[in-house]
């Protein structure tokens, strides 16, 4: 059987993480072979095993640090060099600051988190889409979150970078569209991963915080995410860019 993504390359930062680790998998189940890239070597070992051992498509590991221009510009050359192409750009990096304002946040920290939520957008983007023209086009998808489009107390960091990457897709999308670049962003909400255990004591607690703000009456999986992705990587979106793409069960409609 045809995979929607056969013949395709995919570099997938976060890829050890919970959302990139389902989007490289299913990307790769779906015939293309995905460039993991992660800070986290042990995380992003593991997500290439589970490719390799159970797809079609084929996997690769790369511990980069995408907050670091020399560190992106390598792993895109890398992955170059590797599969010989990039066809498909998932930006899912993120890190969370501590709570607290913004007198209260240390400059330091605040830097942190530009640097991992927006400026590796950026930086994977500047480098990662010349290839992309050179292959004939693509897709980039950037992960945003509801939190750039609602504001939560207490976490200046992460939504404003996240308000950010929607508007940063969609200036690159207007701006790469004459090499077939097409740019969009998923707002995904509330997905039960353990992420959100950072702040909570349990899973249980995360849900009674969270679910009573999903009208969908649940929160969120991975895998919901990466079938939003793979919409977006392929075909079926030939006439989608510039979108941001909500997949919140609801969350920004109330």
């Amino acid at each position: 059987m045809v995979g929607r993504l056969d013949g395709r390359v995919a570099f997938v930062t976060a890829a050890g993480g919970a959302i990139a680790g389902a989007i490289a998998r299913l990307f790769a189940a779906e015939g293309a072979k995905v460039w993991c890239v992660d800070i986290r070597q042990e995380t992003v070992v593991k997500t290439v095993s589970d490719i390799e051992s159970s797809s079609p498509g084929h996997g690769a590991a790369c511990v980069a640090d995408v907050s670091d221009e020399a560190s992106v510009r390598k792993a895109v050359d890398d992955a170059v060099a590797r599969f010989g192409k990039i066809d498909v750009v998932v930006n899912a990096a993120a890190a969370s600051e501590a709570v607290g304002d913004v007198v209260e946040m240390p400059f330091a920290e605040w830097q942190r988190v530009l640097n991992v939520n927006l400026s590796s957008v950026f930086l994977v983007c500047k480098y990662a889409a010349p290839h992309m023209r050179d292959a004939g086009g693509g897709s980039i998808i950037n992960i945003g979150s509801t939190f750039g489009r609602v504001v939560v107390p207490r976490r200046p960091g992460y939504t404003t970078t996240k308000a950010a990457v929607i508007q940063l897709s969609k200036s690159m999308a207007i701006d790469l569209a004459h090499w077939h670049i097409r740019v969009n962003s998923i707002s995904p909400g509330a997905i039960e991963t353990a992420r959100l255990l950072d702040r909570h004591p349990d899973m249980e607690a995360v849900r009674e915080r969270f679910v009573p703000k999903h009208p969908i009456g649940r929160l969120g999986r991975p895998e919901e995410i990466a079938q939003a992705a793979l919409y977006l990587a392929t075909e079926a979106s030939s006439f989608v860019t510039a979108s941001d793409l909500l997949v919140d069960g609801g969350y920004t409609a109330i």
